[in-house]
């Protein structure tokens, strides 16, 4: 007899009725409640598939696929902490369903960031100033494909 997976009642356990009554009344009370945690944990690998994209990875490098990994891990703990004070703030009665959040959340991100940043006084370069110094720069790659070019497109003697 298995007993994490049968719940027996009134059934004769000998000597040690009580005690194996108290534990399938005990794993019977807890059932639901780690049904729903595993519920949560698949809620929460469906945000991260979903809202973060980590299904599928346009790299195979080990490296990048943790950084993606651990951004989205961020991203999802700050969405959750400004969710619990959106909730908080909205007042009782008004709920949020979690994907709702991740998709709100997201579709702000540049603006959350931005006003993160006034907050603690990040000034990036005015973004003009930043496209014509960028601009200008010159990969390190091409004065040699220029020089490849032009030696692929002269003509060639022959004698």
């Amino acid at each position: 007899m298995n007993s994490s997976s049968q719940f027996w009642v009134g059934e004769n356990f000998g000597k040690d009725e009580r005690h194996h009554c108290a534990v399938y009344l005990c794993l019977a009370i807890q059932l639901p409640q780690i049904y729903r945690c595993r519920w949560e944990v698949e809620l929460l690998f469906r945000e991260l598939k979903t809202q973060y994209e980590l299904d599928e990875f346009d790299t195979s490098d080990e490296h990048v696929v943790k950084i993606l990994l651990y951004a989205a891990l961020l991203s999802l703990l700050v969405s959750r902490d400004l969710l619990d004070l959106v909730t908080e703030q909205a007042g009782d009665g008004i709920v949020f369903p979690t994907e709702r959040w991740a998709a709100t959340f997201r579709s702000h991100a540049q603006l959350i960031l931005h006003e993160l940043g006034e907050y603690l006084g990040y000034s990036p370069p005015p973004l003009l100033e930043r496209l014509i110094e960028d601009a200008q720069k010159i990969h390190k790659q091409r004065p040699i494909l220029q020089e490849t070019l032009a030696t692929a497109t002269q003509p060639r003697c022959e004698s």
